[in-house]
Protein backbone atom coordinates (compact mmCIF):
# COMPACT_ATOMS: atom_id res chain seq x y z
CA UNK A 1 0.00 0.00 0.00
CA UNK A 2 1.72 3.42 -1.35
CA UNK A 3 0.37 5.88 1.80
CA UNK A 4 1.75 8.99 -0.24
CA UNK A 5 -0.32 7.67 -3.49
CA UNK A 6 -2.85 6.17 -1.32
CA UNK A 7 -3.35 9.81 0.81
CA UNK A 8 -3.60 11.75 -2.88
CA UNK A 9 -6.57 9.29 -3.91
CA UNK A 10 -8.62 9.00 -0.48
CA UNK A 11 -7.80 13.62 -0.67
CA UNK A 12 -9.20 13.33 -4.46
CA UNK A 13 -12.31 11.08 -3.11
CA UNK A 14 -13.18 13.02 -0.55
CA UNK A 15 -12.79 16.74 -2.01
CA UNK A 16 -14.84 15.15 -4.60
CA UNK A 17 -18.05 13.21 -2.65
CA UNK A 18 -17.97 14.42 0.44
CA UNK A 19 -20.38 17.87 -0.17
CA UNK A 20 -22.76 14.85 -1.87
CA UNK A 21 -22.49 12.28 0.90
CA UNK A 22 -22.66 15.05 3.77
CA UNK A 23 -25.90 16.18 1.73
CA UNK A 24 -27.48 12.48 1.68
CA UNK A 25 -27.03 11.98 5.45
CA UNK A 26 -28.14 15.63 6.17
CA UNK A 27 -31.64 14.43 5.14
CA UNK A 28 -31.61 11.72 6.47
CA UNK A 29 -30.47 12.55 10.54
CA UNK A 30 -30.70 15.09 13.31
CA UNK A 31 -28.24 18.04 12.67
CA UNK A 32 -25.85 17.22 15.75
CA UNK A 33 -25.22 13.50 14.45
CA UNK A 34 -24.08 14.52 10.45
CA UNK A 35 -20.68 15.03 11.11
CA UNK A 36 -20.15 11.72 13.12
CA UNK A 37 -22.07 9.55 9.89
CA UNK A 38 -20.05 11.47 7.81
CA UNK A 39 -16.47 10.72 9.18
CA UNK A 40 -18.26 7.00 9.51
CA UNK A 41 -18.43 6.88 5.97
CA UNK A 42 -15.05 7.72 5.17
CA UNK A 43 -13.26 6.26 7.39
CA UNK A 44 -14.71 3.21 6.16
CA UNK A 45 -13.58 4.65 2.24
CA UNK A 46 -10.23 4.89 3.85
CA UNK A 47 -9.92 1.44 5.08
CA UNK A 48 -11.33 -0.61 1.76
CA UNK A 49 -9.54 2.29 -0.79
CA UNK A 50 -8.70 -0.60 -3.02
CA UNK A 51 -11.88 -2.10 -2.47
CA UNK A 52 -13.30 1.38 -4.29
CA UNK A 53 -15.39 0.66 -7.48
CA UNK A 54 -13.60 1.92 -10.46
CA UNK A 55 -16.53 4.02 -11.66
CA UNK A 56 -19.62 4.28 -9.40
CA UNK A 57 -17.84 5.41 -6.42
CA UNK A 58 -20.22 7.60 -5.34
CA UNK A 59 -23.15 5.00 -4.90
CA UNK A 60 -20.75 3.08 -3.55
CA UNK A 61 -20.53 5.96 -0.48
CA UNK A 62 -23.77 6.13 -0.76
CA UNK A 63 -24.19 2.38 -0.01
CA UNK A 64 -21.79 3.23 3.13
CA UNK A 65 -23.50 6.07 4.57
CA UNK A 66 -26.71 3.90 4.57
CA UNK A 67 -25.63 1.16 6.26
CA UNK A 68 -24.16 3.56 9.08
CA UNK A 69 -26.94 5.28 9.06
CA UNK A 70 -28.99 2.02 9.81
CA UNK A 71 -26.34 1.25 12.88
CA UNK A 72 -27.19 4.95 13.87
CA UNK A 73 -30.88 4.49 13.91
CA UNK A 74 -30.43 1.03 15.97
CA UNK A 75 -28.09 2.71 18.76
CA UNK A 76 -30.74 5.42 18.96
CA UNK A 77 -33.78 2.74 19.32
CA UNK A 78 -31.91 0.88 21.86
CA UNK A 79 -30.54 4.21 23.78
CA UNK A 80 -34.31 5.04 23.75
CA UNK A 81 -35.41 1.75 24.94
CA UNK A 82 -32.62 1.81 27.69
CA UNK A 83 -34.06 5.35 28.68
CA UNK A 84 -37.18 4.24 28.69
CA UNK A 85 -36.47 1.39 30.89
CA UNK A 86 -34.65 3.61 33.16
CA UNK A 87 -37.87 6.07 33.54
CA UNK A 88 -39.97 3.19 34.26
CA UNK A 89 -37.78 2.21 37.38
CA UNK A 90 -38.90 2.93 40.65
CA UNK A 91 -37.42 5.98 42.51
CA UNK A 92 -36.15 4.00 45.44
CA UNK A 93 -34.87 6.74 48.48
CA UNK A 94 -31.35 5.71 49.39
CA UNK A 95 -31.00 4.87 52.86
CA UNK A 96 -28.15 4.92 55.36
CA UNK A 97 -25.30 3.28 54.29
CA UNK A 98 -23.71 2.78 57.43
CA UNK A 99 -24.36 -0.81 58.28
CA UNK A 100 -23.20 -1.87 55.12
CA UNK A 101 -20.19 0.43 55.14
CA UNK A 102 -19.32 -1.03 58.38
CA UNK A 103 -19.90 -4.86 57.31
CA UNK A 104 -17.79 -4.05 54.50
CA UNK A 105 -14.97 -3.27 56.91
CA UNK A 106 -15.44 -6.03 58.88
CA UNK A 107 -14.69 -8.37 56.29
CA UNK A 108 -11.72 -6.47 55.20
CA UNK A 109 -10.57 -6.56 58.59
CA UNK A 110 -11.01 -10.57 58.79
CA UNK A 111 -9.89 -11.10 55.30
CA UNK A 112 -6.43 -8.94 56.20
CA UNK A 113 -5.85 -11.29 59.21
CA UNK A 114 -5.83 -14.39 56.96
CA UNK A 115 -2.57 -16.14 55.42
CA UNK A 116 -1.13 -14.98 52.00
CA UNK A 117 -2.11 -18.21 51.25
CA UNK A 118 -5.83 -18.33 52.72
CA UNK A 119 -6.38 -14.89 50.80
CA UNK A 120 -5.06 -16.56 47.42
CA UNK A 121 -6.99 -19.60 47.64
CA UNK A 122 -10.76 -17.15 48.19
CA UNK A 123 -9.77 -14.59 45.82
CA UNK A 124 -9.14 -17.65 43.04
CA UNK A 125 -12.29 -19.17 44.02
CA UNK A 126 -14.93 -16.60 44.68
CA UNK A 127 -13.33 -13.71 42.68
CA UNK A 128 -11.90 -14.97 40.21
CA UNK A 129 -14.34 -17.62 40.41
CA UNK A 130 -11.87 -21.10 39.41
CA UNK A 131 -12.82 -24.53 39.90
CA UNK A 132 -10.97 -25.77 43.02
CA UNK A 133 -9.07 -28.08 40.00
CA UNK A 134 -7.83 -24.31 38.13
CA UNK A 135 -7.26 -22.58 41.45
CA UNK A 136 -4.85 -25.35 42.70
CA UNK A 137 -3.31 -25.16 39.41
CA UNK A 138 -3.22 -21.10 39.76
CA UNK A 139 -1.88 -21.94 43.57
CA UNK A 140 0.85 -24.59 42.48
CA UNK A 141 -0.80 -27.27 44.42
CA UNK A 142 -2.65 -30.57 44.16
CA UNK A 143 -6.40 -30.14 43.91
CA UNK A 144 -6.58 -31.71 47.53
CA UNK A 145 -4.16 -29.43 49.26
CA UNK A 146 -6.04 -26.77 47.64
CA UNK A 147 -9.59 -27.96 49.00
CA UNK A 148 -8.04 -28.05 52.43
CA UNK A 149 -6.55 -24.44 52.55
CA UNK A 150 -9.83 -23.90 50.98
CA UNK A 151 -11.66 -25.04 54.02
CA UNK A 152 -9.26 -23.46 56.29
CA UNK A 153 -9.58 -19.99 54.75
CA UNK A 154 -13.28 -19.80 55.20
CA UNK A 155 -13.37 -21.20 58.32
CA UNK A 156 -11.03 -18.50 59.83
CA UNK A 157 -12.38 -15.59 57.46
CA UNK A 158 -15.93 -16.90 59.59
CA UNK A 159 -14.36 -17.09 62.78
CA UNK A 160 -12.78 -13.52 62.45
CA UNK A 161 -15.94 -11.96 60.34
CA UNK A 162 -18.06 -13.16 63.80
CA UNK A 163 -15.06 -11.57 66.52
CA UNK A 164 -15.40 -8.01 67.39
CA UNK A 165 -12.79 -5.81 65.76
CA UNK A 166 -11.96 -1.85 67.09
CA UNK A 167 -12.28 0.85 64.80
CA UNK A 168 -8.22 0.84 64.54
CA UNK A 169 -8.25 -2.19 63.01
CA UNK A 170 -11.28 -1.58 60.60
CA UNK A 171 -9.17 1.60 59.47
CA UNK A 172 -6.27 -0.62 58.71
CA UNK A 173 -8.12 -2.84 56.49
CA UNK A 174 -8.72 0.41 54.48
CA UNK A 175 -4.95 1.50 54.50
CA UNK A 176 -5.83 4.46 56.85
CA UNK A 177 -6.39 5.07 60.71
CA UNK A 178 -9.25 7.26 60.85
CA UNK A 179 -9.96 8.97 64.63
CA UNK A 180 -12.77 8.81 65.86
CA UNK A 181 -14.81 12.12 65.83
CA UNK A 182 -17.18 13.71 67.90
CA UNK A 183 -20.39 14.92 66.14
CA UNK A 184 -21.51 18.14 66.65
CA UNK A 185 -20.26 18.13 70.42
CA UNK A 186 -22.66 14.98 71.56
CA UNK A 187 -20.02 13.09 73.01
CA UNK A 188 -21.04 10.49 70.96
CA UNK A 189 -17.64 8.86 69.05
CA UNK A 190 -17.65 7.91 65.64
Amino acid sequence: MDTTSDGQRFTALYQQHYTDVEGYVRRRVHPSQVNDVVSEVFVVAWRRLDDLPGDGVLPWLYGVARRTLANTYRSEQRRGRLLEALAAQPDIPAGDHANDVTSRLAVMAAFSQLSSDHQEALRLTLWENLSARDASRASGCSVATFQVRLHRARKKLRKAINTPINDESAGDAVGRNAPSTDWGGTGVQH
